[in-house]
């Protein structure tokens, strides 16, 4: 099959009768030349007054790099006191990760049916449950911890506590659009049979929204071993703030050290994480 090729008048000829195809209309053209004009101004502002420059990003690489060239040799303990010290930081550490995602998985699982508006069918109950959500959530975790840290004193205790109350307003948003997306036929063929409403939840949704639930909270409690990392440099004890001593006192070999590390754990635990999905959701695709 050959087709002939568009000749200049043919294409004219639709250019006049339909010009819109072509062209966007002039409003719509001055909006997007001022759109990309202010994005670009933002941009060029921005770097002006974070002080950026080609000079100073250079002359950063290049104290970068030595930095990175203390990672070899990297350093190995030989006594086992100081590695026992490493290992019960690493220990702190997860502990603080799967404590606090274990809080605020318990508490945020029956918010969450209240933060549903396929469970929830009060709008003034469900607003005000939404929007307790955004307020947990509007505290970054470094923040609660530094209030912990103030009110509990330093420690894992603290950053257990700032770990679940973020985990919170987290896991309770997912957890309930996991349960608004599931479907309502199971519903309906509970109700059908007799059901009541606890037990079209119980049998109709729990189902469908359990594997979504676990995936969710085994990805964040793999965030939450990061984030019990960058808890310990402020006060609440762990790894990080092993790491931050060593690099205070210029110990670059064994802070390089302590995060290869902290990357073999978070690679450890993204493992068995996979295992656990592909055990309880029955794929492998997380495992691989």
């Amino acid at each position: 099959m050959t087709t002939e090729p568009i000749s200049a008048a043919e294409i004219a000829r639709a250019r006049a009768e339909h010009p819109l195809a072509f062209r966007a209309p002039l409003p719509v053209r001055l909006r997007r030349a001022a759109l990309w004009t202010g994005f670009s101004l933002l941009i060029a502002w921005c770097l002006y007054d974070f002080g950026f420059s080609p000079i100073r990003i250079w002359e950063g690489l290049g104290r970068l790099g030595r930095v990175l060239s203390f990672m070899f040799p990297p350093h190995v303990w030989t006594e086992w006191r100081e590695f026992s010290e490493i290992l019960k930081g690493l220990g702190e550490t997860l502990s603080m990760a799967f404590l606090g995602t274990l809080l605020g998985a318990v508490f945020a699982f029956p918010l969450s049916f209240l933060g549903a508006k396929t469970i929830n069918r009060l709008p003034v109950l469900r607003f005000g449950v939404r929007r307790g959500f955004d307020v947990i959530r509007s505290f970054e975790t470094l923040i609660l911890a530094l209030i912990f840290i103030r009110a509990f004193g330093l420690g894992p205790l603290a950053g257990v506590l700032a770990i679940a109350v973020g985990e919170i307003g987290v896991l309770a948003k997912l957890y309930a659009e996991a349960i608004e997306n599931a479907s309502n036929k199971p519903v309906d063929g509970v109700v059908a049979s007799g059901g009541s409403r606890l037990q079209s939840i119980r049998f109709a949704v729990l189902p469908q929204v359990l594997p979504v639930l676990l995936s969710v909270t085994l990805y964040n409690f793999e965030s939450n071993v990061r984030s019990g990392t960058i808890l310990g440099i402020v006060g609440a004890g762990g790894i990080g703030f092993l790491l931050a001593d060593r690099i205070g006192a210029y110990r670059w070999d064994e802070a390089w050290s302590i995060i290869f590390l902290i990357i073999a754990m978070v690679y450890l635990i993204d493992w068995l994480s996979g295992l656990i999905r592909a055990r309880f959701i029955g794929t492998w695709e997380g495992a691989r």
